[in-house]
């Protein structure tokens, strides 16, 4: 992972293959940015990363949630 690609994603970032929550960023060397959920980050990060800067947050998929306060 690459930390000078923060801010992290959140819930609005979506994919932009499909729609679906990014975990994936890629900020491509010529300028812009691509978004990805995990499994079209999986197809397409081979290619891209000759090219492209990549963040990924797909670890996120794996913890476990955190319990909201009990008042």
């Amino acid at each position: 992972m690459n930390a000078t690609l923060a801010p992290e994603l959140t819930a609005h970032d979506r994919c932009d293959r499909c729609g679906a929550q990014a975990y994936i960023r890629a900020r491509l060397n010529g300028g812009g940015e691509l978004l990805f959920c995990a499994h079209h980050g999986r197809q397409h990060l081979s290619k891209l990363r000759d090219h492209a800067e990549i963040h990924d947050e797909t670890e996120r998929l794996s913890e476990p949630p955190v319990a909201a306060p009990v008042d």
